[in-house]
């Protein structure tokens, strides 16, 4: 047998014994974006010395390799042969080269650098601070909130790129005749989106919408531009045929694409035209070809409320996710009838019952946690993830560059076309959109709850003081 490598074993193992002893050798404050301090990176001349290592078995073989260990804040110590990616992440951290450096110099777009430290991240070998988007220490939170619903991790601008839509629903909240955002435009706003989720230590996220967003001249570019600059991305649309989608996906993969049905067909038709539920779920059948994860989103109003749990058995099969929205009397919106307040409570209970039954079900609406609160069941994120995430861990940005803290109520917070995202993230009128009403500053389940502003609104209230009308807590 041949014992030339055991003395690279040796060494490897007293590396692994040094990092075991420390409980969390790479301690509690990250400034940034950094090195892992516990990481020792050792070249031998022989492959398959952390394979001996576990298995005596194994005889290494003559070959270059480098071996990485550290302690991985998630995983605890760790012993592994260096990839290729792991390598490179290292030699961009000790040059101190920027991204964009690193993307000029390799000839790649800066999402890929983006992407490979972000592995470097996910597997401990690099570190970063915590996500800075999180409520202050004023925001109420009752016994039992889990702490991660209170700093979020996913940035998603709703990017509402286009007015043109090839359908006209009548709860339509916005009909106004903006021109389409202008393509160089565009590309601004994802240089811009890029830099605040890194300065934000978080992930960023495009869902494309309009109006149909498929509609906009320039979407598939847009589309791949967001791509290069690893931000996750998807759609907020209507029914496309197969061309499209194929060019989509070529580009990557949408997270999830939603569509929308009001009610059975009848009542659906009605709503957003003839011949549309057929075509939707036909669609379904397209999406799932393509293995496009599936969302439903129907729009709550006193009309249809009757037909959700039907609906949803029909879509059982169909989609992966169908939930709803309740009606903001906003728009076109205005003409239609939102849920009695006093049938609220009721509906949601038997919504919750049935997301137990039904796994196409999705509970969404932030008043449904009032009854798992009740009844000690886990609390989930509600609307937006975080309660309501209006201008919390989302806005939305029309095609003239309209900054919007939730696009389903008039909530102007500034202009991405001529103001940074991070000074209207973290300007005034923000920061009160994000804080919510009054009434709920001292409900224990605030962080995953806070009612609906829109709805609030819809029903002529004042959304920074009362409470949303379907609350029943």
């Amino acid at each position: 047998m041949n014992k030339a490598y055991h003395q690279e074993l040796e060494l490897l193992r007293q590396y692994w014994r040094e990092i075991s002893q420390d409980p969390d050798p790479t301690g509690d404050q990250v400034n940034g974006l950094s090195l892992n301090p516990s990481l020792k990176l050792r070249q031998v001349e022989w492959r398959g010395l952390t394979a001996r290592l576990k298995d005596k078995k194994v005889e290494p073989a003559p070959g270059r390799e480098f071996i990485l260990t550290y302690y991985d804040p998630a995983g605890g110590p760790l012993q592994k042969t260096a990839a290729d990616n792991d390598l490179l992440a290292i030699k961009i951290m000790a040059e101190g080269l920027s991204p964009a450096e690193a993307a000029r110099q390799g000839g790649v777009p800066v999402g890929t650098i983006d992407r490979l430290l972000q592995a470097a991240v996910d597997n401990g070998l690099l570190l970063r601070p915590p996500s800075a988007i999180r409520r202050p220490p004023s925001f109420p939170r009752g016994k039992g909130i889990d702490p991660a619903f209170m700093a979020a991790q996913v940035f998603t601008l709703q990017w509402h790129i286009t007015q043109s839509c090839d359908l006209h629903c009548r709860h339509c909240y916005d009909r106004s005749p903006r021109p389409a955002m202008p393509y160089d435009q565009g590309l601004r706003v994802l240089d811009d989106l890029r830099e605040f989720c890194l300065e934000k230590n978080v992930r960023g996220q495009v869902s494309f919408t309009g109006g149909n967003p498929l509609l906009y001249p320039h979407f598939l570019k847009l589309y791949q531009a967001a791509v290069d600059r690893n931000l996750q991305v998807a759609i907020l649309g209507n029914p496309a045929d197969r061309g499209i989608i194929e060019k989509i996906c070529a580009i990557q993969t949408p997270i999830f694409y939603q569509v929308s049905l009001e009610g059975l067909a009848a009542h659906n038709d009605y709503i957003r035209g003839a011949g549309h539920f057929q075509r939707l779920l036909k669609f379904l059948t397209l999406l799932q070809e393509f293995n496009i994860y599936s969302v439903v989103m129907l729009t709550l109003t006193r009309a249809n409320m009757e037909q959700v749990l039907p609906l949803a058995e029909l879509l059982r099969s169909r989609a992966d996710e169908f939930t709803y929205n309740r009606l903001a009397m906003v728009g076109e919106g205005a003409n239609l009838q939102s849920v009695r307040p006093e049938d609220y409570e009721n509906f949601a209970a038997r919504y919750l019952t049935a997301c137990r039954h039904n796994n196409v079900l999705r509970p969404k609406d932030n008043l449904q946690n009032i009854i798992q609160h009740r009844a000690n069941r886990p609390l989930f994120g509600g609307c937006a993830g975080y309660g309501c995430g209006a201008a919390f861990n989302f806005f939305a940005i029309l095609p003239d560059g309209e900054a919007h803290a939730c696009r389903k109520l008039p909530s102007y917070i500034g202009n991405a076309f001529k103001e940074k995202i991070g000074h209207i993230y973290d300007g005034e009128p923000a920061r009160r959109y994000r804080q919510g009403s009054e009434a709920c500053a001292h409900c224990d389940i605030r962080p995953v709850c806070g009612g609906c502003l829109a709805v609030s609104h819809g029903f002529g209230l004042n959304i920074f003081t009362e409470k949303d009308p379907c609350c029943f807590l």
